[in-house]
């Protein structure tokens, strides 16, 4: 199974532990993108809709693809009876979207699936002039908050990360977007923080692609080591989050013809 098709057999362990995103996050891009009624939004991936609330909450008119059959279902459950949603069960990497254009295309660390040439040149093009590309993600700092912790968590990694899989996803090069014809590329970072029991962190860590490919008897160690670990720290684990949010436009007067392509 490919890694970016293993969340979809998790969706309810999925919906509830992954992580979410800060109100100033979606304040900044609503208003960056003016979104509200009238204008037409697709979200990439959005998994059980961990950035789904906010955006159609503007009245855009919302649409969705998403490759999972079981997070689809979670999605036409949570947000079908929204008369501006819409949403397709498909691959972004060959879905034809016909005629559609949209104002704003965005992805909470979905992009990253997608070949770099594919998203960066059909985003473009699937965008209407002075259209904008939001490309948002977490990274999670435990290591900081609970020095102790991380050090003996990474014992119980060394001896039980054993996935069938070996875990080959690259850096997406979400800086490569002028490359593509995008302009005015910038980078906004905010801060939060998440904690966790021991329970939970087990839970949230059953929700990472390369953790529930590993065979057993290493995965059910692994996660017993994790618990344990938390449990002798207090059962307390704390994380300070960096929410990443990449803004970028294709230029007012479509000038796709003149786009520099990376080779």
């Amino acid at each position: 199974m490919e890694f970016r098709k293993v969340f979809d057999t998790i969706p309810e362990q999925f919906d509830r532990y992954r992580s979410r995103y800060t109100e100033r996050l979606f304040s900044d891009l609503i208003a960056y993108a003016a979104i509200g009624p009238g204008k037409t939004v697709l979200e990439l991936g959005p998994g059980t809709g961990q950035a789904t609330d906010p955006v159609l909450n503007t009245g855009c008119d919302y649409h969705a693809i998403e490759l999972g059959e079981h997070l689809y279902e979670k999605m036409i459950q949570k947000y079908g009876n929204y008369p501006n949603f819409s949403i397709i069960h498909d691959d972004f990497i060959t879905h034809d979207f016909g005629n559609q254009k949209f104002d704003l295309i965005y992805s909470a660390a979905t992009i990253q699936w997608i070949p770099e040439e594919i998203a960066f040149s059909k985003t473009f093009e699937l965008l209407k002039p002075g259209g904008t590309l939001a490309m948002m993600l977490t990274k999670g700092d435990y290591k900081t908050p609970n020095e102790e912790l991380y050090h003996h968590i990474q014992q119980v990694y060394s001896k039980y990360y054993k996935p069938a899989i070996e875990y080959q996803h690259g850096s997406f090069g979400y800086t490569h977007a002028p490359d593509y014809g995008y302009v005015d590329f910038e980078m906004r970072e905010y801060r939060g923080k998440r904690e966790f029991t021991a329970e939970e962190y087990v839970a949230y860590c059953g929700t990472h692609c390369d953790h529930l490919v590993i065979p057993e008897p290493y995965k059910s160690n692994l996660f017993a080591g994790l618990k344990k670990a938390v449990l002798d720290a207090g059962n307390r684990m704390v994380f300070d989050d960096t929410y990443v949010l990449y803004l970028t436009r294709k230029p007012p007067v479509d000038e796709g013809s003149n786009c520099r392509l990376k080779k």
